[in-house]
């Protein structure tokens, strides 16, 4: 079984966190692929660049500054720094966003209701490219970065990157989908840490939503992880990132 591992930003942009991240996905055996985030640090970043951060429903809105910063946060400095950290603890990564080898091809998203700029909505994943990695015992480490085939980068969420992938190499191997964050799982109260919601089905999640248990950007997250189970994802899981080995937190069923 492939795992398709996502971590989130406020993980990896804590030293300490992102050691044990580190430390705990290093030691999980069998072919695995890593998608990170970074948005907590690209807004810094861009706030010390006097580009101001506009977010729509959980989901970032990207200007070309935007992009910039994106493009050098998620592609560059944090892409990079897990890489070498892996390097250094046995497991041989490589670093890509989804320009390199054609991985991830998008296309600009269509303005609607909201336009949310210079954002990639997937249309195809070289799921050869990962598969041919992972036999040479290579660990990707996928930047939530697409390209549109013209030449030009675009932001995509993160979790979306990870379900695409997921979702693509369920067509050729048995996979599952882990996105890991700073808590246990899915909360019925966000005030309550201890209130894990052990299982999510459609049903319940349109619940929660209806009854706003949920924040705006759990709904994306748990939107992606029903598309990958839809598409044939054998599971997926939604747990304290620190955990990633243990098959604990949420799981999402069909």
């Amino acid at each position: 079984m492939i795992k398709v591992i996502k971590v989130g930003g406020g993980i990896i942009e804590q030293e300490k966190s992102l050691t044990l991240f580190l430390n705990a996905f290093s030691k999980i055996e069998g072919p695995k692929v890593l998608v990170h985030g970074g948005g907590r640090l690209a807004t810094k970043v861009a706030d010390q660049l006097g580009h101001s951060t506009k977010m729509v429903e959980g989901r970032r809105v990207t200007d070309k500054n935007m992009l910039d910063v994106v493009t050098m946060v998620y592609g560059g400095l944090t892409n990079k720094k897990i890489v070498a950290a892996l390097q250094a603890k046995g497991t041989n990564a490589l670093g890509l966003s989804g320009a390199d080898g054609n991985l991830i091809l998008a296309h600009k998203r269509p303005v609607k209701t909201i336009d949310y700029g210079w954002v990639g909505d997937v249309d195809h994943v070289n799921s050869s490219l990962i598969i041919n990695l992972i036999q040479e015992n290579i660990v990707p480490v996928i930047a939530p970065l697409s390209h549109d085939g013209n030449a030009n980068i675009l932001n995509t969420n993160a979790d979306t990157i990870a379900s695409e992938v997921a979702k693509a190499l369920a067509q050729k191997e048995d996979t599952q989908l882990i996105l890991g964050f700073e808590l246990d799982g899915v909360l019925k109260d966000i005030n309550d840490k201890s209130s894990v919601i052990k299982k999510i089905t459609p049903e319940l999640f349109d619940a929660l939503k209806l009854e706003g248990s949920i924040s705006a950007g759990m709904i994306p997250k748990l939107t992606n992880a029903f598309d990958a189970i839809n598409a044939g994802v054998s599971s997926v899981i939604i747990c304290d990132a620190l955990k990633v080995g243990e098959n604990e937190g949420t799981l999402i069923s069909a």
